[in-house]
Order: C-alpha cells, then sequence, then structure tokens
C-alpha cells in the first residue's frame, strides 16, 4: 500500500452550541489540515497521484473557511467541531476530485483528513 500526504492551514472562528466550557464562547484557531491518499499502484511515472493536484485541491477547499466563523455554514449545524470539520473537508475533496472516492476496484482514494486545531488536538475523518 501507498500514501501520500499533502498539508496546508487556515484560521477560522467558531463557537460550540451543546457544550459547557470555554470553547462555547466565540474563539478562533489556526487550523492545520492534512490530505492522506493511498493505494496499491502507482501510474507509469512510479506516483499514487501528483502532489499538487492534491494540495491545489486541499487549498482550495480550506479557503472556502478561511478567516470565516464556520457557525455560518449549515453544514456545521451551528456546532463546528473539528470531526465536523474533517468530514467537510473530506467530502469536498471527493466532490473536486471523484476519481478519489474509494471503490472496489484498485487505484488511490482518499484515505484520511485531520484536522488540528491545535499542535496536540486532531481530529481525523477517514474510510476502511
Amino acid at each position: 500500500m501507498f500514501e501520500v500526504r499533502v498539508n496546508t492551514d487556515f484560521a477560522a472562528a467558531h463557537f460550540l452550541r451543546d457544550y459547557h466550557g470555554k470553547c462555547e464562547n466565540l474563539h478562533g484557531h489556526n487550523y492545520e489540515v492534512y490530505a492522506h491518499v493511498r493505494g496499491t499502484e502507482t501510474d507509469e511515472g512510479g506516483m499514487l497521484m501528483d502532489f499538487s493536484v492534491l494540495k491545489d485541491t486541499l487549498r482550495t477547499v480550506c479557503g472556502r473557511l478561511d478567516h470565516k466563523n464556520l457557525n455560518d455554514f449549515d453544514v456545521f449545524k451551528q456546532n463546528p467541531s473539528a470531526e465536523r470539520i474533517a468530514k467537510f473537508i473530506f467530502d469536498a475533496i471527493v466532490e473536486e476530485i471523484p476519481a478519489l472516492k474509494k471503490s472496489g476496484e484498485s487505484g488511490a482514494f482518499l484515505y484520511a483528513v485531520d484536522v488540528f486545531e491545535t499542535k496536540s488536538s486532531r481530529a481525523r475523518y477517514f474510510v476502511d
């Protein structure tokens, strides 16, 4: 199995409803995001996937969130947790690059998206 990973970052504000603690107040993060692609075969050039294609797509998707209040996005249901952000980014990448959707066939697929709120706090959305 091969795996490639790219990363980018974005800054955004949010607050968590249904949470009792300091994160229920409006605050911000400098999010670090990693996208992981896996597959069993490389192309003729020995690559699983072109880094620049994946990186450009990840930057585009995260750019939609950059310098925004994430609570303004309906998809997060007023609770833009790191877990929900990871799933949003995962789904948006697959929407941009449909070939990365996991299928029964061999080939590259988006395996995971990691969202770090801090260096020590990460949420991951992945497929088996």
